[in-house]
This record gives structure tokens, sequence and C-alpha cells, in this order.
């Protein structure tokens, strides 16, 4: 016999009901699940991609997490942008995104391009400018992303740049 599905925000034992408002756990005291169909679009965006959040304070709690997909629609490139403080993790679910960011200093600065597949990874510091692109003329790509913080930091760029070389 299965247990019974759980809905968005609904604790660990959603087979335990109660109508006592009082007796419901704090969001801090229980697992919380978030279906794909439940993820929260209003976070924060980037010119030529859709963030939705499926782990975030609002969503969940969340004070030093942060969990969503990015979809990346055909032929788009996003805004070059950085991530502030967060560290950024990204998985690839669908497609082929290629992430572009500029390595080295002054004149020697050289534009990288890191062109992925569903399975890879790809791990974004603190602070470094960067824009996703999908190239493929007819296929989305898909990502999860995790952060280190609450909330989805975004702050858009007018164009790339590389860091000092002592990383601030």
């Amino acid at each position: 016999m299965s247990e019974p599905l759980t809905t968005p925000g609904e604790g660990f034992h959603p087979h335990l009901h109660t109508t006592d408002a009082s007796a419901t756990a704090p969001l801090r005291t229980r697992l919380h699940h978030v279906r794909g169909d439940a993820l929260d679009g209003d976070t924060a965006q980037t010119g030529g991609m859709r963030r939705f959040a499926a782990v975030s304070g609002r969503t969940v709690g969340s004070e030093k997490l942060w969990m969503g997909q990015t979809h990346v629609a055909p032929a788009t490139s996003s805004s070059d942008h950085h991530h502030g403080e967060s560290e950024t993790a990204i998985y690839i679910v669908s497609g082929h995104p290629e992430f572009v960011f500029l390595d080295g200093t002054g004149d020697d600065a050289e534009e990288v391009r890191l062109r992925t597949s569903p399975g890879d990874y790809i791990f974004v510091p603190p602070f470094v400018p960067h824009r996703e692109e999908n190239p493929d003329p007819s296929e989305e790509a898909v990502v999860v992303i995790a952060r280190s913080t609450q909330e989805a930091i975004v702050v858009n760029l007018p164009k790339l740049y590389a860091l000092p070389a002592d990383g601030s």
C-alpha cells in the first residue's frame, strides 16, 4: 500500500491531518514537498531566461539556500550578469546550453565558452560575470540551479568583464 501524494507545502506526515491551526508545525520542523508544476516564477530574472524558484525563503522558509529551474529559449542568450555573493551550482537537465565568461585580465582576457550536455554540472563562483546561451534553434534548454543564498541574486551587467587576478 502506498502513501498518498503530498500537496505543495505539506510536511513529512501528510496522513496526519489536524484542523487545529495551533497544532501546525513551524516551517523549520518539517520537510516540504514542492511539485514541479508549483514552481514560483516571481523571482529575479535576466533577459533571455525564465527562472522558477522551488526552494527559497518564500516557498519553504529556507535561510541559506535557493534552488530552482531556469529555462533558456531556443536561439537565445541571457543578459550578462553575476549572482553577487552566491555560489551557484548548475545541473543540465535538457538541451545543450553554453556558459560564457572572460578568463584573464586586461588585454589578455579571453572569452571562454563551456559547452554542456544533459547530466553535466557547472559551478559559478561568487561575483563572476557570465551569460548563458542556448544555440539550438528549436530546443529549449532546462537547468536546475542551487545557490548558497536564500533568494536568487541576479545583478544584470552592461557587458562581460574579467575579474582582477586577486579575485576581487
